[in-house]
């Protein structure tokens, strides 16, 4: 893998984030997947499905023997923000408190610490990266 291509899986990872956790999420799925019971495991299972899609996506474009890391992002996306969302309900915690803003914080960081995690298994079948 080149340095370039490493670049672009980079690139394509963080606009899937941006563009499923803030573009393609609405409201229904923001304000629910972090509630108990069948509304919010459905709003929150239809938010980690785009997001698996997208890296599915990502993996078909850039290295189609990993489209089963779809399934892994969906795997884990989900449950990364169901803990954020259930732990932010106990807590009460709203968009006014700050505690709030540090497990939004947490739970973005862990997102994109799962891409690395894609990217380095991408890289590492390929032969690593070349240089």
């Amino acid at each position: 893998m080149t340095p370039l291509t490493l670049l672009v899986l980079y690139i394509a990872f963080r606009l899937k984030q941006f563009s499923c956790d803030f573009l393609l999420q609405t409201d229904w799925m923001a304000l629910n997947k972090g509630k108990p019971g069948r509304e919010g495991y459905k709003a929150l299972l239809t938010h980690t499905a785009v997001h698996g899609v997208g890296t599915t996506m990502i993996a078909l474009l850039l290295a189609p023997s990993f489209w089963w890391l779809g399934l892994v992002d969906f795997v884990m996306h989900s449950l990364v923000d169901r803990l954020k969302g259930v732990f932010t309900l106990q807590k009460g915690w709203s968009y006014t408190d700050r505690w709030f803003w540090w497990s939004f914080g947490l739970d973005q960081e862990a997102h994109n610490f799962t891409h690395l995690v894609y990217i380095l298994i991408i890289l590492a079948s390929l032969g690593g990266l070349k240089l």
